[in-house]
């Protein structure tokens, strides 16, 4: 569908101009979702950019032609550490992207508009577009600072990107952070063609999450210290409880940052890419909408007791994470303060007050034992930083019902309220 509106986009009648102006605001041309929800060419504002030809900028730099391998048995990795492991990975570093566009008039301000001339052009210009509208949602809900989106990530952009033990040939159809580069990958796509990730703002958003939870839960390690502590362990609940939040809250970061389109708030973010194509399960798998959603005893009993290779191959940190971001969403919109519990999220992975302790500050405080970071514990650290009553009790509830935290580890100060009990959705799993 989107390569039909590129194509007749650039086959409109448009007057080729001279060299783009890079000085920022810059216009143009990108694949957003209207509010009707179809994706259509509209001008927008670049605001971080410094280079609209390379899509260079403060909130990403794009490369192309990089070719990265992950290999386990590459003799290299023996003696990579975290500042040299890069080079090990990326065999290829790749190249700066180039950009073409041909200006054209906005009908509504006569202003010129950059419109992209071919389609990784479009490709290029609205996944930047994208990450920048990921960075204006933590920064200005989320309150996360400036000096905390340092240094710049790399958008490796259409990469060879082989899992030696997955296939030998490169991966499709992903949109990726990865934290051990610090970098973003938007890989080529094969079977989604209704909306490519990199042009889904709201995936692009779940990436960003990512990397927002990395530099501040993980302290901007590429190698998180407790993730890979705790995942030589068997069983390693610790790292699989980390996982899950990860993948939880960047979801519902990703919804947080749908309810600033014009498309409006959307709790089946991944409609639009995945409905109608062989992965349209995933939608309806997580959907935030769905009040329904309960801890089971087995899901339970394996986050306790699985090993990170055995959880994550069943896909089981998606499963406990779209739990929890469900938590949130229904915690958000029954009390109407959804921006409010954004934020006070985000506040909750970084905190060096010891009467509220931020998530990095509890995984090294557990660090020798992960068996102590319990599913409660982060998530006590995300009640704590709630300043409003009723909301925290809201959270409160949600976490004890869908996520099946017992209330004994969540009632306390700074945390939940003692009429807080729960809610009658989920079975009780322990009786």
């Amino acid at each position: 569908m989107l390569r039909t509106v590129i194509t007749a986009a650039v086959g409109l009648g448009l007057a080729a101009g001279c060299a783009p102006d890079s000085e920022a605001p810059v216009k143009v041309s990108v694949l957003s979702r209207s509010s009707n929800g179809q994706y259509v060419p509209t001008p927008v504002e670049l605001t971080t950019i410094t280079d609209v030809v390379g899509l260079k900028g403060t909130v990403g730099d794009l490369q192309g032609g990089a070719r990265i391998v992950i290999d386990v048995n590459d003799p290299a990795l023996g003696n990579a550490t975290e500042d040299t492991i890069a080079d090990v990975l990326v065999k290829k570093s790749g190249h700066d992207v180039k950009a073409s566009y041909i200006t054209q008039k906005d009908e509504k301000t006569g202003e010129d508009v950059l419109w992209p001339a071919d389609f990784h052009s479009w490709n290029m210009v609205t996944s930047y577009y994208n990450l920048e509208r990921a960075n204006e949602y933590f920064r200005t809900v989320g309150n996360v600072k400036t000096a905390d989106f340092e240094p710049v990530p790399t958008l490796y952009y259409f990469p060879e990107f082989i899992l030696a033990q997955t296939s030998k040939d490169p991966a499709r159809d992903n949109a990726i952070f990865y934290p051990v580069l610090q970098s973003f990958m938007v890989l080529p796509f094969d079977q989604i063609q209704r909306a490519p990730l990199p042009l889904n703002a709201a995936v692009m958003a779940h990436e960003y999450g990512h990397l927002v939870f990395n530099r501040l839960a993980y302290a901007t390690q590429s190698l998180p210290v407790a993730l890979s502590t705790w995942a030589q362990e068997s069983p390693s609940p610790g790292a699989n409880i980390l996982k899950a939040i990860d993948e939880g809250l960047a979801d519902y970061h990703a919804y947080g940052a749908t309810c600033r389109s014009t498309s409006g708030c959307d709790p089946r973010f991944l409609a639009t890419s995945f409905d109608g194509g062989p992965f349209s399960a995933v939608t309806d798998e997580r959907d935030l909408s769905r009040g329904d959603r309960c801890m089971t005893a087995l899901l339970y009993t394996n986050m306790y007791n699985q090993d990170l290779g055995s959880w994550s191959g069943a896909g089981n940190e998606y499963k406990v994470g779209t739990l929890l971001a469900t938590a949130l969403y229904q915690a958000g919109r029954s009390s109407g303060q959804e921006a409010v519990l954004q934020r006070a999220v985000v506040a909750s992975y970084y905190d060096t007050n010891g009467a509220t302790p931020g998530i990095f500050q509890l995984t090294q405080l557990f660090l020798g034992d992960q068996s102590q970071f319990s599913l409660a514990v982060p998530a006590s650290a995300i009640i704590s930083h709630i300043s409003d009553l009723e909301l925290r009790k809201a959270v409160c509830n949600e976490f004890m019902d869908h996520l099946q935290i017992p209330r004994e580890l969540l009632i306390g100060p700074n945390l939940c309220p003692a009429s807080a009990a729960g809610g009658s959705t989920c079975p009780n799993i322990f009786q």
